[in-house]
């Protein structure tokens, strides 16, 4: 057992977050179902992302409702899924694969089998001045990227993101393959060609209109994603932000999207201007903005056409829909979450050749653990605030001339 200092969630309606010494326990785990249990290794935190999700713990732990998060036997969670550790004693940097467990594959377990996730579900994670994690579970940076032992404060930026990232390679695997399977036979029909092809032309056709409501990191990350795979495909995003907020602009640009205010003052009224904007109803619908206005807009409104594919990213939100339409539309609804490592491994190297760091702002370390639940409700998750928040944790690992 090993005593550090660190910020963590309780169930206390007054002090759900706070920042002091915190005890940690070196628990094996698994990686994958048919692996060995290894014990972790001790890393070092050197620059952490703050996620939406840290939030909604915070929450629960006000509430009273955090307990099943709790690592075992503790009455506490150390929170924190998103950034890089310095591993000591393999002299490296790295990225912690957040999820794992005695599962095949950790983005869809079944009744049989379990999973952990560092930070959010059973396992402690990043804000902490250190923290064990399974040896195999700490991804590989690129040589490249480390300069006389440091890293680059531009490129740490971006590390922030793997997490959220690796969701949207995740969920565009899944839309894809999804909403091709949904609609190939259609493709065959009208194109008279064999099922190969048909699969092709249906993944393809499936981003001819896409909405993406909502417009945060996620949403943003996915219509990146959906532009480098399907470069022909029409992207329109729906938020409540300004169309000249620097967000805005830059997903946009990022994405060569397009973008739809809601500023209007009924949802009929935008399902229409969603409608007239993308030239006729959705193809794919993928509903990020964390709002039930997502499935109204998306059914009792008409937005999502014919043969669409509603992708329910959102957590909190319930989805209802009039089994007469749906039935005769043929919409498929799924949701998904999480991520494989490979996708991990993908979001490192497309993140490392991205601009994703000009989105970051920085909030100093002795300001958040100060007074933590008051960085997250008055300048983290503010009005107003960035995009995306990160705290360098130590120092001394990063280069902040470049």
């Amino acid at each position: 057992m090993k005593v550090v200092k660190g910020t963590y969630f309780q169930n206390d309606s007054s002090h759900p977050l706070v920042y002091g010494d915190v005890e940690i326990d070196n628990l094996p785990r698994r990686r994958l179902r048919g692996e060995p249990l290894k014990e972790g290794i001790l890393a070092q935190p050197v620059m952490v992302g703050f996620c939406g999700t840290d939030h909604t713990l915070m929450n629960m732990g006000r509430e009273g409702k955090i307990t099943p998060k709790f690592p075992q036997g503790k009455n506490r969670l150390i929170n924190g899924h998103e950034g890089i550790v310095w591993v000591p004693s393999q002299n490296r940097f790295a990225i912690v694969l957040i999820r794992g467990g005695d599962s095949y594959d950790p983005t869809r377990y079944t009744e049989d089998e379990t999973y952990f996730e560092y930070g959010c579900d059973q396992a402690d994670g990043l804000f902490c001045d250190e923290g064990y994690f399974h040896p195999d579970m700490l991804l590989k940076i690129p040589d490249e990227f480390v300069k006389n032992g440091k890293l680059p404060l531009s490129f740490a930026k971006k590390m922030v993101f793997p997490d959220p990232y690796a969701c949207m390679v995740f969920q565009l695997e899944r839309t894809t393959d999804l909403g091709s399977a949904h609609n190939f036979r259609v493709e065959m029909a009208r194109l008279g060609c064999n099922e190969e092809q048909a699969r092709k032309s249906a993944a393809k056709n499936l981003y001819q209109r896409t909405v993406i409501f909502g417009l945060g990191t996620t949403g943003m990350f996915m219509g990146d994603l959906i532009r480098q795979n399907f470069p022909e495909a029409n992207i329109l995003f729906v938020g409540r932000s300004s169309p000249d907020s620097p967000k805005v602009r830059f997903a946009v640009e990022q994405c060569a999207g397009d973008y739809l205010q809601n500023s209007f003052d009924d949802e009929k009224k935008l399902a229409e201007g969603i409608c007239e904007r993308l030239g006729g109803r959705a193809t794919v619908f993928i509903g990020v903005s964390g709002s039930a206005l997502e499935h109204r807009v998306a059914f009792e409104h008409r937005v999502l056409g014919c043969n669409g594919v509603y992708n329910s990213f959102s957590l909190g939100p319930q989805v209802s829909f009039d089994t007469m339409p749906f039935g005769f539309e043929n919409h498929l609804i799924f949701g998904s979450i999480n991520f494989r490592q490979e996708h991990m491994e993908t979001a490192i190297r497309l993140l490392s050749q991205s601009r994703y760091d000009e989105i970051v702002q920085l909030i100093d370390k002795d300001e958040f653990i100060a007074d933590p639940i008051a960085a997250y409700e008055n300048k983290i998750y503010a009005k107003g605030a960035p995009l995306k928040t990160a705290v360098v944790w130590n120092p001394g690992w990063i280069d902040f001339s470049c």
